[in-house]
């Protein structure tokens, strides 16, 4: 019988150097070939707004959304951990970000719940950690706040930004966030973040170095709608089937070949 994955040992996983596999699901089904390829965290991520829902950005996803396919990809999964995104300004409040992480993993099955932010979070995370909510800190490129940074950019390029990120990452495990997610983050300043934290750090397009890696299921699988991310790879070219598919991602993150220099920025 399979262990379950917890966040001790992804965080021994840290310590050994054992790098983490994470994918996003959305469904039972998808969501049972990843356990079955051994993807160590499944996120059912708000990204489910554009690839499943066909927004252009993650903004119009709902608390209820989360919540039902949370639901379905936790009755497909046995041994990943579950991870779940707070949707958009489901968290605005301590009280509300209590009310709704509850939900996710009362409702939903969550086992840890991902916000976006860093300081203004901070209050947010303590009091999360404090009712023992598992919580995951996105730091970098942040979707909800497309709007607001004017596109999706790269985060931390500028010394003063780069510092300022640092810094918040140390905050946040400080406040008792239990993982990290760097999205679009320099390779040289998320090696540096990977290094200065003791809890395990996830990357999407943040370099080969992070603990771990996460893409979205739909952009291995080569269905992405227009252009695919430049941090993301087709791992169905050469792949007899989506399980196959999903393997190889697990196995090139484990030996740490993916991502390669044309999957990161610098």
């Amino acid at each position: 019988m399979t262990i379950p994955i917890t966040l001790s040992r992804l965080r021994e996983m840290k310590t050994r150097a054992e790098k983490i596999a994470c994918l996003t699901a959305y469904d039972a089904s998808f969501a049972h070939v990843l356990d079955d390829a051994g993807v160590d965290v499944i996120l059912v991520g708000d990204s489910l707004g554009m690839v499943i829902q066909g927004h252009k950005t993650t903004v119009p996803v709902t608390m209820e959304d989360m919540v039902y396919h949370s639901q379905a990809v936790a009755k497909g999964n046995e041994t990943a951990l579950l991870m779940v995104d707070m949707p958009f300004m489901a968290c605005p409040t301590v009280d509300l970000a209590l009310v709704n992480a509850t939900r996710l993993m009362q409702e939903g099955g969550a086992q840890v719940v991902k916000l976006e932010g860093s300081g203004v979070q901070l209050e947010i995370v303590t009091e999360l950690a404090r009712r023992s909510i598992p919580v995951c800190a996105h730091l970098g490129l942040q979707p909800q706040s497309v709007h607001k940074i004017g596109g999706y950019r790269v985060q931390g390029r500028v010394a003063n930004a780069a510092k300022a990120m640092l810094a918040s990452a140390r905050a946040l495990e400080a406040a008792g966030a239990d993982l990290l997610l760097l999205e679009c983050v320099p390779e040289a300043l998320a090696t540096e973040i990977t290094q200065a934290v003791t809890v395990p750090v996830i990357g999407i397009g943040a370099g080969v170095n992070c603990d771990g890696q996460v893409l979205v299921l739909h952009d291995i699988l080569g269905v992405t709608a227009g252009k695919p991310p430049r941090f993301s790879k087709d791992f169905m070219v050469g792949a007899g089937s989506i399980a196959q598919a999903v393997a190889l991602y697990v196995a090139e993150v484990r030996a740490g070949t993916f991502p390669d220099r044309e999957h990161w920025f610098s």
